[in-house]
C-alpha cells in the first residue's frame, strides 16, 4: 500500500512538471514570435517586403495584406528592406512590430553631371539619361559608345566586329547637319573634346547622355549632335584598394554568305551550257582560307585610396585584339592617372591628371575595283588553287578585278600607330560659403604614324615593291575658368548661378609623308624608304596644317522652390576663326523648366504617384565639326608642273603652278539646331515602376554646302555657303520597373522606345542651287554609274532613288518598270534597259522605331543579364546579294552565291542591276548580350570580393533580312546600305573574366 502511494505521488510530480515545461515553453515560443505588418506612408500594406534578423539568415517577408511573423528573442534587432523605401532597422521590444516605412528619396537624389557641375535628379530640367557602369554593356569594347547601345532612348549606336572599327555610326535624335559628322560632343571629367582612346571602358564609373538643347546649349558650336559626359573613377579616402579586371574572349563568325562549292559551279555550269575558262580542278573555301577564330584577352589594374586631404587613382590596361580576318588586329596600352588633394584648410583642391595611349593597329585592303579582302574571299573562284605549283601566289588578273585574296592579305600590309598624351589640371577655390572659383586645363598631344608596303608578289601593285609613310602631330591647348555660386535661401529656394570664359586652340595637320618604289628586294618592307630606286614627281608631301582658335562665353542661371517649380536659363557667345570674318561670333541660349507636379494637393490626394515632374525646354546649339580654317578662306594649292627657264642662269628648272583652290566667303557662319522638348517623369508603387515619356522638335538652319558658281564671278567653280534646313522630329519612351523582389531573388528591368522623322526641308534657295544630290555608287555589273540614293527636299536622309524590278520578260531577262519622265509616274511598260528618268523613290533607310531591353536577374550571390535591341521599319539595300548573284560572274571565273540555283535565272544578264528587288527589310530583334556571373562576398583575407562570369554578344537575331546581317551603318548621308567592300563580317562572341577587389 505504502509503495502504491509513492508510485502516485512521483507521477504527479512528474507530470506536474511536464506541465509547467509546456506552459513554459509555450511562454518562451510566443515571446520569440514576433508580427506585425508593414506599410507605406499613406497607411496601404506593402507586399514582398524583406524582415531580416540582423546578422543572421533568419527572415521572412510580407504577405498581401503586409503582414509577416518571424522567431527572434527580444533584443534582437529586425532590418526591414524594400526597393523605393529607405532601409530600417528596429529592436525588437514587444512581440507586435508594425512599421511603416519611408519612401527612399534615392533616385531623386541621384546625382547628375551636367555642363560644368552637376545637380540632383529631382532638379533637372533637361532630358539627361544616366548610366553607371554596373548597366553598361558587356563585351571586348575600346570605346563608349559600344558601351551605350540599347541604353538610351534616341541614341542609335550601329556596331561592327572589326576591332579596328568599334562603332559605324552614332546619331543622337536624328542627323542635324549634311557634312556627314553626327558624333556627339564627349567631355570627360569636365574636358570637352577628349580622345575616347585615352579611356579604358573598365575606368568609367558613370555616362550622362544629354540629348535636349536645353542641356547641351552650355557647349555652344559643338553640342548640335548631342553631348555625352564620361566620368572616370576617382580616388577615396581610406587604404589602397587594388582591383584587377580582365577576359579573354573568342569571335566566330556569325550567318556567313553561302558561296557555291566548286562541285557546284561545275554542276550549275554544265546543267546551263557555261563555259568555264579558269577551272584549275581546285576546290579551294577563300572564306576559310582568309578567316579564323578571333581572340581577345583584355587586362586593368587599378590602385586607388588616400587620405583626407589627398586622394590618387591610377590604372594601367592592355587589350590585345586579332580579328577573324587574317592579319587584321590591334594592341592597345593606356595608362591613367590622377592625385587630387586639398589644402588652405580645405578651401582650396587641386587635381593633376596624366593619361597616355599607344594603339598599335594593322589591316588588309578593302578598297574597290576587287581590291578588297572582305570582298574577294566571297568573289575568287573556288575553282582555282591558292597557290601555284611554284609556291607563288594564284594569279588571273586577265579576269577584270579579280585578286587573290590571300595574296592581298601576306604581299599589301599596312600598320598604323597612335600615340596620345593628355595632360589635365583642376583648381577649385571656396571663396565663401557657397562660391567656387574653378579652373580647368587640358594640353594633348596625338601623333599619328602609318606605313604600308606592296611586295613584288603583290597582284595590285606592280611597282616591284612601293612603300609610303607619312606622319602627323595634332595639338590641342583648353583653359577655362568658371565660377559657381550655390545658395538655399530660408530652406525653400535653391539658387545656383554659373559664369564662365572658355579658351581653345588646336594645332592639326603637323607632319608629311613620303613614297618611293623600285626596291631590289622585299627584305626590308618599309624599314628603309631611302632604297627605293625610282620616285613620284612629287616624292614627299606635306599635310595642310591649321590653327584654329575658339574663345567662348558663357552663363546659366538654376532656380528651385522646394525642387516643385525649377527654371533654367543658358547663354554661351562662341567666336571661331573656322569661319568667315562678318560671321566668327554666335551666341546660343536655352530655357527650361519643370513642375513637380506630384508635390500639389490635388496629385497627392489621388495616392497613385510616387513622383511627377512635368518638364519643358527650348535652347539653340550649333555644329563646328566637319568643317576647317580653310573652309570659308581663299587659298592657293599646288597643281600641275611646267618647265622655266631662268633668263640670268639659263638654267631649265621644274616648278609647280599654283592653282585657286576654295572661293572666300566672309559670311559663312555656323549651323546652328534649335530644339523644343517636353517630358513627363513618373514614378509608381514606391519607385518600382519609373520613367520618362518625351517628345521633341529639332531643327536646322544654315546649313553648310558647297554650291555650283559661275567662274565668271569666281576663282572656283564652288562656294561653301550656308543654305539648307533639316528636321526632325521624335518621341521616347523609358520605363524602369522591379517586378519581383524578394529577399534572395531580384528581377530589375529597364525598356526604352524612340521612333524619330528626319526630313532634308531645302538644300536649295534663290540664290544658290544645290541641283540633284545622288548619293552611293555601288558599281555593278552592267550599271557601274548608277547611284541608289537621292538627298531630296521633303525626304529624309538615306531615300533610296532607283529602279523598279518588274520581273521577266520571255526570254528570262530582268526587266524594270519605265517611268514618265514628266510626272514620274509608270507608264505601263517595262524595259531591260532603264533610264535615268525611270528612277524613283522606293523607301528609305531611317527606321520607325529601336528599341532597347535589359533585364538583370539576382539570385543570391548569382547574377544573369539579358540585353535585347531592336531596330524596326528601316530598308537596307543588299549590296552583297546583288553583286554575288550575277549570272555573268560564272564565265567569267568568279564565284556566286548558292542561292542562285533557285533564285536567279540563268539566262538572266541584268540579274545585279541596282533596283528594289535588292531592296529588303531590315528590321530586326536582337538578344545582344547574355552574360552569367557570380561574386564571392566576405572573404576576410586578402580578397574583399571575386566576380567571375562568362558572357555570349550576339546570342540570336529574328529577321527577314537575306544578308549577311541586318546591323548596318545608320548614319552620313548614305546609310543603309550593306556594302561589300568594306563590311566586316558580323561575329558572335564568347567571353569570360574576372573583376577581383584586393
Amino acid at each position: 500500500m505504502q509503495s502504491k502511494l509513492v508510485t502516485n505521488r512521483q507521477t504527479q510530480r512528474n507530470l506536474f512538471s511536464l506541465a509547467v515545461f509546456l506552459l513554459v515553453s509555450m511562454y518562451a515560443f510566443a515571446q520569440n514570435m514576433v508580427t506585425g505588418i508593414v506599410k507605406d506612408k499613406t497607411g496601404t500594406p506593402l507586399i514582398g517586403v524583406s524582415v531580416v534578423e540582423k546578422g543572421t539568415t533568419n527572415g521572412s517577408i510580407t504577405d498581401t495584406d503586409g503582414k509577416y511573423a518571424i522567431t527572434v528573442s527580444q533584443g534582437k534587432t529586425l532590418v526591414f528592406s524594400y526597393i523605393g523605401y529607405l532601409t530600417q532597422e528596429v529592436q525588437v521590444k514587444s512581440r507586435n512590430l508594425n512599421v511603416t516605412m519611408q519612401d527612399d528619396t534615392q533616385l531623386l537624389d541621384e546625382v547628375v553631371v551636367i555642363g560644368y557641375g552637376s545637380m540632383q535628379r529631382k532638379d533637372v530640367t533637361s532630358s539627361i539619361t544616366s548610366v553607371k557602369a554596373k548597366d553598361m554593356n558587356v563585351g571586348a569594347y575600346t570605346e563608349p559608345g559600344q558601351l551605350l547601345q540599347g541604353k538610351v532612348p534616341g541614341l542609335v549606336i550601329v556596331q561592327n566586329s572589326d576591332p579596328n572599327g568599334g562603332v559605324n555610326s552614332i546619331n543622337l535624335r536624328g542627323a542635324s547637319t549634311l557634312n556627314g559628322s553626327s558624333s556627339p560632343l564627349y567631355v570627360v571629367d569636365g574636358i570637352p573634346g577628349v580622345n575616347l582612346n585615352l579611356i579604358s571602358p573598365a575606368d568609367i564609373e558613370s555616362i550622362d547622355v544629354l540629348r535636349d538643347a536645353s542641356a547641351t546649349a552650355i557647349y555652344g558650336s559643338k553640342a548640335a549632335n548631342g553631348v555625352i559626359m564620361v566620368t572616370t573613377k576617382r580616388g577615396q579616402e581610406g587604404p589602397a584598394r587594388v582591383t584587377y579586371s580582365g577576359y579573354v574572349a573568342w569571335d566566330k563568325i556569325h550567318n556567313d554568305w553561302e558561296m557555291m562549292s566548286a562541285d557546284q559551279l561545275r554542276t550549275y555550269a554544265r546543267e546551263n551550257g557555261i563555259t568555264i575558262a579558269n577551272d584549275k580542278g581546285a576546290n579551294t573555301n577563300w572564306a576559310k582560307e582568309v578567316q579564323r577564330t578571333g581572340f581577345s584577352h583584355n587586362h586593368n589594374l587599378s590602385i586607388s585610396g588616400g587620405s583626407k586631404s589627398t586622394t590618387y587613382n591610377a590604372s594601367i590596361n592592355y587589350i590585345s585584339q586579332d580579328g577573324i580576318i587574317k592579319r587584321v588586329g590591334n594592341d592597345i596600352f593606356t595608362v591613367r592617372s590622377y592625385v587630387e588633394s586639398k589644402m588652405l584648410k580645405d578651401r582650396l583642391t587641386i587635381g593633376v591628371g596624366l593619361n597616355g595611349n599607344i594603339r598599335n593597329e594593322w589591316g588588309v585592303p578593302r578598297g574597290d575595283q576587287g581590291a578588297s579582302v572582305y570582298n574577294a574571299m566571297y568573289y575568287y573562284s573556288p575553282l582555282v588553287p591558292v597557290k601555284n605549283s611554284d609556291g607563288s601566289w594564284y594569279s588571273d588578273l586577265g579576269i577584270s578585278q579579280n585578286i587573290n585574296p590571300l595574296s592581298m592579305i601576306y604581299e599589301d600590309q599596312s600598320e598604323a600607330t597612335y600615340k596620345r598624351l593628355q595632360a589635365t589640371g583642376k583648381v577649385n577655390l571656396k571663396i565663401i560659403d557657397g562660391l567656387m572659383l574653378n579652373a580647368n586645363f587640358s594640353y594633348e598631344n596625338q601623333n599619328y604614324s602609318y606605313k604600308d608596303y606592296y611586295s613584288h608578289q603583290s597582284q595590285t601593285n606592280f611597282r616591284n615593291g612601293e612603300t609610303s609613310r607619312n606622319t602627323t602631330e595634332d595639338i590641342k591647348k583648353l583653359m577655362e575658368i568658371y565660377a559657381n555660386y550655390d545658395k538655399t535661401f530660408k530652406d525653400d529656394h535653391t539658387l545656383n548661378l554659373l559664369a564662365g570664359y572658355s579658351w581653345e586652340e588646336q594645332n592639326t595637320g603637323e607632319g608629311f609623308g613620303a613614297r618611293g618604289y623600285n626596291f631590289y628586294n622585299d627584305e626590308l618592307w618599309w624599314n628603309n624608304i631611302g632604297l627605293a630606286n625610282s620616285w613620284d614627281a612629287d616624292p614627299v608631301w606635306a599635310n595642310l596644317r591649321q590653327t584654329v582658335r575658339m574663345i567662348s562665353f558663357y552663363a546659366r542661371v538654376n532656380y528651385s522652390y522646394k525642387s516643385k517649380y525649377i527654371f533654367q536659363a543658358t547663354v554661351r557667345r562662341d567666336g571661331s576663326s573656322n569661319f568667315g570674318a562678318n560671321n566668327r561670333w554666335a551666341t546660343f541660349p536655352s530655357f527650361s523648366a519643370a513642375w513637380r507636379l506630384s508635390d500639389e494637393k490635388f496629385i497627392k490626394d489621388l495616392n497613385i504617384f510616387d513622383d511627377l515632374k512635368l518638364h519643358v525646354g527650348w535652347g539653340q546649339s550649333g555644329n563646328a565639326t566637319g568643317f576647317n580654317i580653310y573652309t570659308a578662306r581663299f587659298y592657293y594649292q599646288g597643281g600641275s608642273r611646267f618647265n622655266y627657264i631662268d633668263p640670268s642662269t639659263g638654267q631649265t628648272g621644274s616648278y609647280k603652278n599654283l592653282n585657286a583652290a576654295r572661293n572666300v566667303n566672309p559670311d559663312l557662319k555656323w549651323e546652328t539646331t534649335s530644339m523644343f522638348n517636353i517630358g513627363l517623369d513618373f514614378s509608381f508603387f514606391g519607385g518600382r515602376l519609373n520613367g520618362t515619356i518625351e517628345y521633341y522638335d529639332k531643327s536646322t538652319k544654315d546649313m553648310i554646302w558647297d554650291y555650283p558658281v559661275s567662274t565668271s564671278y569666281y576663282p572656283v567653280g564652288s562656294l561653301t555657303a550656308n543654305v539648307g534646313k533639316m528636321s526632325n522630329r521624335g518621341v521616347e519612351l523609358t520605363i524602369n520597373a522591379t517586378p519581383v523582389q524578394t529577399r534572395d531573388f531580384t528581377w530589375n528591368a529597364s525598356l526604352n522606345f524612340s521612333h524619330n522623322r528626319n526630313k532634308v526641308v531645302s538644300v536649295s534657295n534663290q540664290e544658290f542651287n544645290a541641283g540633284v544630290l545622288n548619293r552611293y555608287n555601288p558599281n555593278l555589273p552592267n550599271a557601274s554609274t548608277a547611284t541608289i540614293q537621292r538627298i531630296i527636299e521633303g525626304e529624309p536622309i538615306g531615300t533610296f532613288y532607283m529602279y523598279e524590278w518588274a520581273g521577266y520578260n520571255d526570254d528570262g531577262v530582268s526587266t524594270f518598270y519605265v517611268h514618265d519622265p514628266e510626272t514620274g509616274e509608270r507608264t505601263g511598260e517595262t524595259t531591260t534597259t532603264p533610264g535615268e528618268d525611270d528612277r524613283t523613290i522606293v523607301g528609305n533607310a531611317q527606321p520607325k522605331l529601336t528599341m532597347g531591353w535589359n533585364n538583370t536577374f539576382t539570385y543570391k550571390n548569382w547574377d544573369l543579364t539579358a540585353f535585347f535591341t531592336g531596330v524596326f521599319g528601316q530598308k537596307i539595300f543588299d549590296e552583297g546579294r546583288a553583286y554575288f548573284s550575277n549570272i555573268q560572274s560564272i564565265a567569267e571565273g568568279k564565284n556566286v552565291l548558292a542561292s542562285v540555283v533557285t533564285e536567279q535565272r540563268p539566262t538572266d544578264t541584268y540579274s545585279a542591276m541596282p533596283s528594289d528587288r535588292y531592296l529588303e527589310n531590315g528590321s530586326y530583334f536582337r538578344l545582344s548580350n547574355l552574360t552569367l556571373g557570380y561574386t564571392f562576398r566576405n572573404l576576410n583575407g586578402w580578397l574583399r570580393d571575386l566576380r567571375i562570369y562568362a558572357s555570349c554578344n550576339n546570342v540570336f537575331t529574328i529577321t527577314g533580312y537575306k544578308g549577311r546581317d541586318p546591323e548596318i551603318n545608320l548614319g552620313g548621308l548614305e546609310p543603309g546600305v550593306d556594302s561589300r567592300n568594306d563590311h566586316y563580317p558580323r561575329t558572335r562572341q564568347f567571353l569570360i573574366g574576372a573583376t577581383i577587389n584586393f
